[in-house]
């Protein structure tokens, strides 16, 4: 009995390794990140015409698409992860996961999402799908070790999810779903470059080159986050200009705006590396209070 318990206990401890393994592999804080986006979308475009298990098929449609792009993007990169601290431990660096199991995997999640998306919703939301999870994993990945306009790459599959999410409900495109598309494009920017400020001294290890200036921590790239910034609140806006939204909205998108833009003043003058760690983290709130305000403005 007690060699049972044992072999149980085992086994348990096994699967909870595998399975943290596997959330490291996929990203799945970011990829949960991703399909908020995707819902968003879903149910702006619903407009509370849905139901539960469409909404269900469609956030795992999201998830597994997600999860078979980022676990693409440790395969390509797991030799320059080991020379980073912040990613020296995942799966395929220390060899806890093989480069076969993991691309097998990618494979299973990439082909199961696009496929879901293709036969329970519609062609075109399996389309951006499959454009997003191509060019993420084939494209801006490589692009990352030879020039920074590899941000400006990502951006555009990174974007991807509220438009993927709108056409799944409607099957077609629209001015708000180019909207949504809009505001994520424009956020990535300061969010991505200030995870790159916060994290530059190990991404030059790596050869990765994603700061806008070829010296890194610059007021350069400092007023280049600070300019994307001030695109993003007057795009954040549009759906108030046009009616799509209301004035409450509008409202907690321009404070958003406004104490965004703060953190990015702050970068600006001191060029610190706790300015940058506060506009991160400014960023990961940024966007899923303005699109839940446009979201419950709306319905």
């Amino acid at each position: 009995m007690k060699e049972v318990q044992t072999g149980r206990l085992t086994t348990g401890l096994l699967l909870s390794a595998k399975l943290r393994d596997y959330a490291q592999l996929i990203k799945l804080r970011l990829s949960l990140l991703v399909v908020f986006s995707s819902v968003i979308g879903f149910l702006m475009a619903a407009n509370g015409n849905w139901e539960w298990p469409q909404l269900i098929l469609m956030i795992l449609a999201g998830l597994l698409t997600t999860a078979s792009s980022n676990a693409l993007n440790q395969v390509i990169e797991k030799d320059f992860d080991r020379l980073m601290s912040r990613t020296a431990n995942r799966p395929l660096p220390t060899e806890r996961m093989t480069t076969m199991e993991a691309l097998l995997a990618a494979g299973i999640f990439g082909v199961a999402g696009i496929t879901i998306f293709w036969i329970y919703f519609n062609q075109l939301a399996a389309l951006f799908s499959a454009i997003a999870l191509l060019s993420y994993a084939f494209i801006y990945t490589p692009l990352k070790r030879f020039s920074p306009i590899a941000v400006f790459v990502g951006a555009l599959p990174g974007a991807l999810p509220p438009l993927i999410g709108w056409v799944s409900a409607t099957g077609h495109l629209s001015v708000v779903a180019f909207i949504l598309f809009g505001i994520q494009f424009m956020w990535q920017f300061p969010h991505f470059w200030a995870i790159a400020w916060v994290a530059h001294d190990d991404y030059t290890k790596a050869g990765y080159k994603l700061l806008p200036s070829k010296e890194g921590r610059t007021r350069f790239s400092a007023l280049q986050i600070l300019f994307y910034i001030l695109v993003l609140i007057p795009v954040s806006l549009m759906p108030a200009w046009l009616g799509i939204s209301g004035i409450i909205s509008a409202i907690i998108v321009f404070i958003c705006g406004g104490v965004f833009l703060f953190q990015a003043v702050a970068l600006f003058k001191n060029c610190t590396i706790d300015a940058a760690k506060k506009l991160m983290f400014g960023s990961f709130f940024y966007l899923p209070i303005v699109q839940l305000a446009l979201y419950f403005d709306r319905i």
